[in-house]
């Protein structure tokens, strides 16, 4: 695909990011930018939806600084395997909602390793997501500083999280070194990772599929 194409894509994508299915979650990463002057947030692509979403896909967003405007597992090679996953088990994307660790980026400056200053400061936009999305009952982790912020979600007083009854699962990042090794152990990850979002679709009412 061309740059070009891409770029068209984008700024459709860009174009919809308001539409009734996101607009909430949206409009909440606008006023994320607002309390950092300079820094940028991601969006959520509108291929998802706030009133279906079931699982919260948790990122720690680190690496390249991010040139599409929306919310992504990684680089190319973590996309490609997310779809995959998503792909082969039936998980549609109206059920996910993404979101990353800590939400701002600064234009232009990889994403180094979050301090646990940055994972803390991940926790109240998080919860103000999870007002946004009724349905939503588990968090699959990925990464260390995702699971560093589920664990500290898991201790805060928050009712909504007893409430709804709130399961975290923990799993590996889906690009870097994360998923360094043979082609084996890569397909040992996979399955790992597979095997936790069969079990929350499970927990949601969702019916994985084997293909």
């Amino acid at each position: 695909m061309t740059a070009q194409a891409l770029d068209s894509i984008r700024e459709q994508l860009m174009n919809r990011r308001y539409e009734p299915n996101v607009a909430v979650v949206n409009e909440l990463a606008d006023s994320l930018r607002e309390l950092k002057p300079g820094s940028e947030v991601s969006y959520v692509d509108p291929i998802h939806d706030v009133n279906e979403c079931r699982i919260v896909s948790l990122f720690s967003s680190t690496g390249e600084t991010p040139d599409g405007g929306f919310i992504t597992p990684g680089d190319d090679a973590a996309v490609a395997r997310m779809l995959g996953l998503q792909w082969q088990l039936g998980l549609r994307p109206e059920f996910v909602m993404p979101w990353n660790v800590h939400p701002w980026f600064t234009p232009g400056e990889p994403q180094s390793k979050l301090t646990p200053e940055q994972i803390q400061a991940g926790l109240k936009p998080l919860l103000r997501l999870l007002v946004l999305i009724p349905r939503a009952s588990v968090i699959v982790a990925h990464g260390t500083e995702a699971n560093r912020l589920a664990g500290l979600l898991l201790k805060t007083e928050n009712q909504l999280i007893w409430r709804r009854g709130l399961k975290t699962y923990k799993v590996r990042a889906l690009g870097g070194r994360s998923f360094a090794g043979t082609p084996a152990r890569q397909e040992q990850y996979l399955e790992e990772m597979r095997s936790v979002y069969a079990d929350a679709m499970a927990r949601t009412g969702l019916n994985p599929v084997t293909r």
